[in-house]
């Protein structure tokens, strides 16, 4: 990523904007410098961009489920094409490892993929209405329709694989949008929606990718003409925007402050520990699902906390362009500063500190802390960086209600060859997900995913997320085929 500064423009209406904007400087998350700029959007661009993307939802909600899986079938195979490509782009605009990054643009294909097979698969059903003698003669038909419009708001941890967990799922259902991705990260949405607009059957004006000020993206989430919005990013911001949408539908997948549970090494202790290294340190751990606390059981406690260390102390920690680096830079300085002085405080309230604390700028080291304190920011909040908080835990029951002792309800993990603790942690963790023999970290692109709490409402995944897309009609039919 060197040389000349490159230049994006924002798409409105599904074609690039030539005239005079203000310009956003996009920095290398490592080095700091400038990258990239970006064209700002103006407040008439937003309005300019509701207004297309409402014309467009005739066009859409009309187009065949043949013509959707080709829109989508497309968006493959440009994305595969480009795949190296985005890849550096993203690791450059968000200072994930490059590893990460193409392990995101195969997420992203993966996404598409499962979107364009399930464009071909919404189904309606037929009903007997007849559940009375006063009924006699009804039936009804149901079929789904494409909601309208969507709001999109995108977060910069994963720019474009949850970019695609918007955008494929609309298409696939037939739903114009205009989407807002995150200011710190918003090449790869843009790179998306260069994609997009050069694909012949998606309809004029169907989408746009506009990165706007703080000022202007409140359209987003007040404006009526949006019949749905989508969002993805921190809690209080979610939350705000809820309590601001209005009438229109909402889906919000935020926060989280993950916890496993270690009860059984399975298959073994190295791949267990594997694991747990990759929940804990993956990206930086700046991911909603990220392994913030680990509880293992006394018998191994020890045994666990050893070659945890051990395995931590190994992570190569620095420049993300390099194919064996683990941690990158973190998305900001600000945002190191504040991990590093919550690692502190969580010493100062009680804790131990095993391994790591410290930071030299943006770049955070992998921490791992003992016993911290309930009333420590590291053990309450989500921490959105590399540090994992360890426990003990003697009684299972006990280890599942601790987890549970948080305001988050994402995901959880748990390692046990107990099938009838498996299911007891099923039934009893208060959160959206739970991962047999994985850390918390897992998710694969066509599950449900979503939380409870404070982690938000409602689920992403494509053929969930579809389903939000879609109204639900009944046609009621009397005395239908009766001659």
């Amino acid at each position: 990523m060197t040389g000349e500064v490159k230049e994006y423009r924002l798409l409105l209406a599904s074609k690039p904007v030539e005239a005079d904007r203000e310009f956003l400087d996009v920095t290398n998350k490592y080095t700091g410098e400038v990258g990239a700029k970006v064209q700002l959007a103006t407040h008439d661009d937003v309005d300019k961009a509701i207004d297309a993307a409402v014309a467009a939802a005739p066009a859409m909600a009309a187009l065949g489920a043949f013509e959707r899986k080709a829109i989508l079938e497309k968006t493959v195979a440009e994305l595969k094409k480009r795949a190296e490509e985005i890849a550096q782009i993203l690791t450059m605009e968000s200072g994930k490892p490059i590893k990460d990054a193409r392990g995101e643009v195969s997420r992203t294909i993966d996404t598409f993929q499962v979107a364009a097979e399930e464009s071909v698969r919404i189904y309606g059903e037929h009903m007997p209405l007849d559940i009375s003698a006063r009924n006699k003669g009804l039936q009804g038909i149901v079929k789904k329709f494409p909601i309208g419009p969507v709001s999109m708001v995108s977060p910069w941890n994963f720019p474009l694989n949850l970019v695609a967990h918007k955008v494929a799922p609309a298409l696939a259902v037939g739903c114009p949008f205009v989407l807002k991705p995150a200011s710190r990260t918003p090449l790869s949405a843009l790179i998306l929606g260069d994609i997009l607009s050069r694909i012949e059957e998606l309809p004029k004006g169907a989408f746009s990718v506009l990165p706007v000020s703080r000022a202007d993206a409140d359209m987003f989430t007040v404006d009526e003409r949006f019949k749905l919005l989508t969002f993805t990013g921190s809690g209080p911001v979610g939350w705000d925007m809820k309590a601001r949408a209005g009438k229109k539908k909402v889906v919000m997948e935020l926060g989280g402050n993950a916890p496993c549970i270690v009860d059984d090494y399975v298959p073994d202790l190295d791949y267990t520990i594997q694991r747990l290294i990759n929940g804990g340190f993956y990206q930086g751990g700046q991911s909603c699902i990220h392994m913030q606390r680990l509880y293992v059981h006394e018998r191994l406690y020890d045994e666990v906390k050893a070659e945890f260390l051990a395995q931590v102390k190994k992570l190569k920690v620095g420049n993300p362009f390099e194919d064996d680096t683990f941690i990158g830079p973190m998305i900001s300085e600000k945002d190191a500063t504040r991990v590093e002085d919550w690692a502190k405080e969580a010493v100062e309230k009680g804790g131990k500190l095993l391994c790591g604390g410290s930071r030299k700028g943006a770049v955070m080291q992998p921490t791992v802390l003992e016993d911290v304190p309930m009333d420590a920011m590291a053990r309450k909040e989500e921490i959105f960086g590399p540090v994992v908080l360890l426990y003990k835990y003697s009684d299972f029951k006990e280890a599942v209600k601790e987890c549970n002792n948080t305001h988050y309800g994402l995901q959880s993990g748990i390692f046990t060859k107990d099938l009838n603790k498996a299911f007891y942690a099923f039934e009893h963790m208060e959160v959206g997900g739970v991962i047999l023999n994985d850390s918390p970290a897992l998710r694969v692109d066509s599950q449900p995913y979503g939380g409870l709490k404070d982690s938000g409402i409602q689920r992403e995944g494509v053929k969930y997320a579809m389903e939000d897309m879609l109204e639900t009609k009944v046609l009621v039919m009397r005395n239908v085929g009766v001659l």
